[in-house]
């Protein structure tokens, strides 16, 4: 089962009667749906996960089925611990065993389903993954060296221990900032990533190197995801949110919280409650909202209709943000109370280039710092998206034209600069169809 707002898969095992379950959401109605008439039994945990709020221990209370956690974490919760080498029956026609796979964490471990004396699949968590592997710095720098290795030896075992047909299900890695790369691959097999994951093809100084020098920033919400999975996070409450008029939503603005508009970017930009941040549900709206927002902060959403807010709420407690504080539907004109809309124009990056041949702008790149290093616009001034709000005083005076790499973030950073009283232009347009067309870039 996909989350891919957050880049993750879950999964569901099951033998036609009795099923277990590897790494669930935290909504857990998503897997108990497709569980209908099947026994869930057991719930197992790859690792303390960095990127979300785990489900395992509401899906384990409420299916009655053992919750596994390696043994050696630090849990404030009853667990059924779990070490290198145990072995599950799950049936008469499932066994599961665990097997040590420190990388992505130090007490990671990997799942391996075998069936009638056959290894069928294996399932990674956050260490190896489709062509790359976990990253290893989730822990903070004074662990990151002895990660990589440690992912390194963890790789080479399970290629030595498990045959090559076996399916190889990962949790991260589908757009998750726990990948160390991405991948588009949709399923593998350990034969094939000893052919193409650099884990395995290469030794392990290269290896370690390579992966370093790759890392990029990661979103700051991960910092609270560890503390709550360590205390056992209950189901979450997902009923729906308390509506507020025009006038409490100004209140809200007015009193530093985040009231955050859920339409699309070009909706956003035609106009928009003044002071609301634009988080489109349709991108990575959870990943960049807990990225961005002092944790804490309440949060109000608006949106076009309730299965939207509906659709909001879901993603948001994926992350450990409870509850929205309030929510509105419908036109911007009725969240406004009667005051002017605002908005900001949409442009391509030709528009942009016609525009710096006749009159001078500010162009503020918002891409993470690996991407400004592979190429860049000339001139362009670069403060990533993340870092933003803490630096907006050093965008420079004048009418800034903001891009990204397709237009998302840039709506995001359009909408703080606005908030913020800055005329804006957001560049809704694809960036590498830009500089393959011939837009001057510097790498």
């Amino acid at each position: 089962m996909e989350t891919p707002t957050l880049g993750d898969r879950s999964y569901l095992v099951t033998d036609g009667e009795t099923a277990f379950v590897v790494d669930p959401q935290r909504d857990i109605d998503r897997m108990r749906e497709p569980a209908r008439g099947v026994t869930i039994t057991h719930v197992f945990e790859t690792h303390i996960h960095n990127d979300y709020v785990t489900g395992g221990p509401a899906l384990a209370r409420a299916t009655g089925a053992a919750y596994h956690v390696n043994a050696d974490d630090p849990v404030r919760f009853e667990r059924s611990p779990i070490r290198d080498g145990d072995v599950v029956e799950v049936g008469p026609r499932m066994r599961v065993r665990a097997m040590a796979t420190p990388g992505h964490t130090h007490t990671h471990l990997s799942y391996v389903l075998e069936s009638e004396g056959e290894t069928v699949a294996v399932f990674t968590g956050g260490s190896l993954l489709y062509g790359s592997t976990g990253r290893p710095d989730l822990l903070g720098p004074d662990h990151t060296d002895a990660l990589a290795r440690a992912q390194h030896r963890t790789a080479r075992r399970l290629a030595a221990e498990l045959p090559d047909g076996t399916e190889v299900y990962p949790t991260h890695g589908f757009g998750s900032f726990c990948s160390a790369t991405q991948s588009d691959a949709p399923l593998s097999t350990i034969g094939r990533e000893r052919r193409i994951n650099p884990v395995l093809t290469q030794d392990e100084r290269e290896y370690v190197e390579t992966l370093l020098a790759g890392l990029d920033a990661y979103p700051a919400y991960y910092a609270h995801m560890t503390p709550r999975n360590l205390e056992g996070p209950g189901a979450p409450d997902l009923s729906e949110a308390r509506r507020a008029d025009a006038a409490e939503l100004r209140r809200r603005v007015e009193a530093g919280e985040w009231v955050v508009d859920l339409r699309s970017r070009k909706a956003f930009a035609a106009g928009h409650l003044g002071g609301a941040f634009n988080f489109g549900l349709d991108g990575s709206f959870a990943t960049y909202l807990g990225w961005l927002i002092p944790w804490g902060t309440p949060v109000s959403l608006l949106a076009e209709t309730p299965d939207e807010i509906a659709e909001a709420q879901r993603e948001l407690v994926r992350i450990g943000i409870e509850r929205p504080a309030a929510a509105a539907t419908g036109d911007p004109s009725g969240w406004t109370g009667g005051a002017p809309l605002s908005g900001f124009g949409l442009a391509t990056f030709d528009e942009l280039a016609a525009v710096r041949h006749h009159r001078p702008v500010v162009v503020l790149d918002v891409r993470r710092n690996d991407e400004w290093e592979r190429s860049h616009l000339p001139g362009a001034v670069h403060i990533p998206l993340h870092e933003l709000l803490s630096r907006v005083e050093e965008v420079p005076e004048g009418e800034v034209w903001v891009h990204c790499a397709s237009g998302y973030r840039s709506a995001i950073a359009g909408s703080f600069l606005t908030a913020a009283g800055r005329r804006v232009v957001v560049i809704d347009d694809d960036y590498a169809g830009a500089v393959r067309n011939g837009e001057e870039a510097a790498g």
